[in-house]
């Protein structure tokens, strides 16, 4: 490739710059869209999952565009996380389904927080805390049906049905779910979940032959929800789909992608054939190119693994990323394309647009899209677009 003699040299750019040299933009209606597709395709209430901060996208914001699109509730890993909602004015009901020994049993009570309960001592634990603030504790009852993580195993689930029956009878909590846990929804076909399925039902009879009247039955997560209507019962539990993740291996249904990461250039320089580049000469310059400097790296949630492999998008055009990944910047090869600093260079974003997307992103990092969402660092200026402040 031939460098041209008339591109001017860095230092003699001048041009406006952002506020913030990253940016990662939070798009509200893609959410929405999504949370509706799963809806009409499921036909069942949906649950909006907006454990880990909203998947690191920002817990609140993301609930509140939920509660105006329609979720029946939201799910939460954490009691500190469903607290944080209730803080922030949500009103949709709520479940936290893994409460650490010492948690605030009784905070998430005051705040009508639905708790899972797999064990007797939890249960009982519950309700312990339900009577000392003399209300009802609204529970959750979860069945272990294959994916051996958690969930009470068929061995103990008639006790603990019966247990939590008692208890209901005496008025210290209340029974409002039961629930379980796929472990292969992503694969297309019925028979990977069909067992599992089997077993839940066994579960859900086993509670209501000891008296127990749950309303709320869920069992499909995001696959399930979209691809195997009888995992669906009277409720989905949805996060990956909702974040703009295609759930099912092989299938598309249509989810909208809902972030996009740029970062603006920061320096453009010329190497020659042969010029050594990044740490350990990660990558040698095979003839005379470009390389522009973007400001995110590895503490901003881009994997090392993409060393090489990875790409950006500048101009519409992908540019590879060479040389090693470092902390809190990288390298992409312009070749040929005129970019200068302050153009943008997308990492995540949408595929319509010849940006990369975050299946692919995912893919080439070795991981799954979750993992890259959540990694997403805080150095980045987070913008929600057409956020919703409903409660």
């Amino acid at each position: 490739m031939t460098i041209s003699a008339t591109r001017p040299s860095t230092s003699s750019v001048h041009r406006a710059w952002p506020a913030a040299a990253a940016t990662l933009t939070i798009d509200h209606s893609a959410l929405a869209h999504n949370l509706a597709l799963v809806r009409r395709v499921s036909g069942v209430d949906v649950m909006a999952v907006v454990k880990a901060d909203g998947f690191g996208l920002g817990a609140v914001q993301v609930a509140r565009t939920m509660a105006a699109a329609g979720a029946s509730s939201l799910g939460v890993t954490s009691i500190d996380e469903a607290l944080a909602l209730r803080r922030a004015g949500l009103t949709l009901p709520i479940l936290a389904w893994l409460a650490h020994p010492g948690a605030d049993l009784a905070g998430a009570i005051r705040s009508r927080i639905e708790l899972s309960a797999a064990t007797i001592e939890m249960v009982l634990a519950v309700s312990a805390a339900a009577d000392k603030l003399g209300v009802t504790a609204g529970v959750h009852l979860e069945a272990d049906t294959g994916l051996k993580r958690g969930g009470a195993s068929a061995t103990d689930w008639p006790e603990l049905c019966r247990v939590a029956a008692r208890l209901e009878r005496a008025g210290s909590i209340r029974v409002v779910g039961v629930w379980s846990h796929l472990a292969r929804a992503a694969h297309p076909h019925w028979s990977a979940v069909e067992g599992q399925v089997e077993d839940f039902q066994l579960a859900v009879g086993e509670a209501f032959a000891t008296g127990l009247r749950p309303t709320r039955i869920h069992l499909a997560n995001s696959g399930a929800a979209l691809a195997h209507p009888r995992a669906r019962f009277t409720e989905s539990r949805s996060g990956a789909a909702l974040f703009g993740i295609e759930p099912v291996e092989g299938r598309e249904f249509g989810v909208r992608p809902v972030v996009r990461v740029g970062a603006r250039i920061l320096h453009v320089r010329e190497v020659h054939a042969g010029d050594a580049v990044g740490y350990n000469a990660g990558w040698v310059a095979p003839g005379a190119t470009r390389l522009g400097l973007v400001p995110i790296g590895y503490a901003d949630g881009v994997p090392r693994t993409l060393s090489g492999t990875g790409w950006l998008s500048v101009r519409g055009r992908p540019c590879r990323i060479v040389g090693a990944i470092s902390m809190d910047q990288l390298l992409v090869d312009l070749g040929d394309l005129d970019a200068q600093p302050g153009d943008e260079a997308v990492f995540l974003g949408d595929p319509a647009m010849g940006e990369p997307s975050l299946a692919e992103v995912a893919a080439r990092a070795g991981t799954i899209p979750q993992e890259i969402l959540t990694n997403l660092g805080n150095r980045f200026e987070r913008i929600h677009r057409g956020a919703q402040n409903v409660a």
